[in-house]
């Protein structure tokens, strides 16, 4: 059977079409197969005829990784294609703090050396599951690799939340919204709003306020197999909006109720060597470790 791996390239970047074509040409030498993903993808294979131009509906679960070749961001894009089909992600950063991409584009040599050699290891990322339901009918459904969030249409308003843990009432508050996030967001838009950063291989995830009026809006961590439902406990018509990763949005009537849980399916992340996450979170948030005695 022929190998298959994939790859996506960011959506403006020039030097991200230059690593993804050396990337493709490398691969080409040993006759596995690249599928391109995205616009930008065309631009790889009119300079390299190994390159086939693939739709996300297309994809299938013999594609060894997806390299991605961007920030984050185009991460999370990736994910929207690769985490229904179980397909590892490999991310080379051209962004700014590239948590989950962080191969430099120097570092292309090595990645297709060790792709063709099978040389990486996978880790398995928590995602959530999110449904909203209005009048007892599921009326949207999806899927977070980061976070959820909850928020008003309206600035003038505050919302006024129920938030019930396994269906049980737990505490109900004033604010700006709510975020839900998995430990791979913790580092994402929850550390902005001062939840804790969770290490990505605890199995857990987060319940974050935002700007609540209340004594008792801590962040939450919650156990794995926990169900939050959140409400508008209020009678004001606010309008909601929900967000998957900041890049899957519906709107919502005050009469909807939102359910997180923990998504059946992982996000895979391929790793060529072992960094420890303390390691990177130094690197990436530049933390002072100098000039102590250990």
């Amino acid at each position: 059977m022929s190998r298959k791996v994939a790859f996506v390239v960011h959506p403006a970047k020039p030097e991200a079409v230059d690593a993804a074509l050396e990337f493709a040409q490398g691969m080409s030498e040993k006759a596995i197969e690249c599928l391109g993903l995205g616009q930008r993808a065309e631009l790889v294979a009119d300079k390299c005829a190994n390159v086939q131009i693939c739709r996300p509906e297309d994809l299938t679960n013999d594609v060894e990784v997806m390299v991605v070749f961007g920030g984050d961001g185009t991460i999370l894009a990736a994910a929207e294609m690769a985490v229904p089909h179980g397909i590892p992600l490999l991310g080379v950063n051209l962004g700014h703090v590239g948590f989950l991409a962080e191969l430099d584009p120097s570092n292309i040599p090595e990645l297709i050396e060790q792709v063709i050699s099978r040389h990486y290891d996978v880790e398995e990322r928590l995602t959530l599951d999110v449904s909203v339901n209005d009048n007892g009918e599921e009326v949207w459904h999806s899927f977070a690799v980061n976070e959820v969030t909850i928020e008003k249409h309206a600035k003038t308003k505050m919302l006024d939340l129920l938030i019930e843990v396994d269906g049980l009432p737990l505490y109900r508050f004033g604010c700006d919204g709510l975020l839900v996030s998995t430990p791979t967001g913790s580092t994402a838009y929850a550390f902005s709003l001062s939840g804790p950063v969770v290490w990505p291989d605890v199995e857990a995830f987060l319940v974050v306020p935002m700007a609540a009026h209340a004594l008792f809006a801590r962040p939450l961590v919650l156990a794995p197999d926990s169900q939050v439902d959140v409400c508008v406990a209020d009678d004001t018509g606010s309008q909601l909006v929900l967000w998957c990763d900041g890049r899957r949005t519906v709107d919502m009537p005050p009469s909807a109720k939102i359910n997180v849980k923990q998504n059946a399916k992982k996000m895979l992340v391929a790793r060529l060597s072992e960094q420890p996450f303390t390691s990177r979170l130094v690197k990436k948030f530049k933390l002072n470790v100098e000039g102590f005695r250990h």
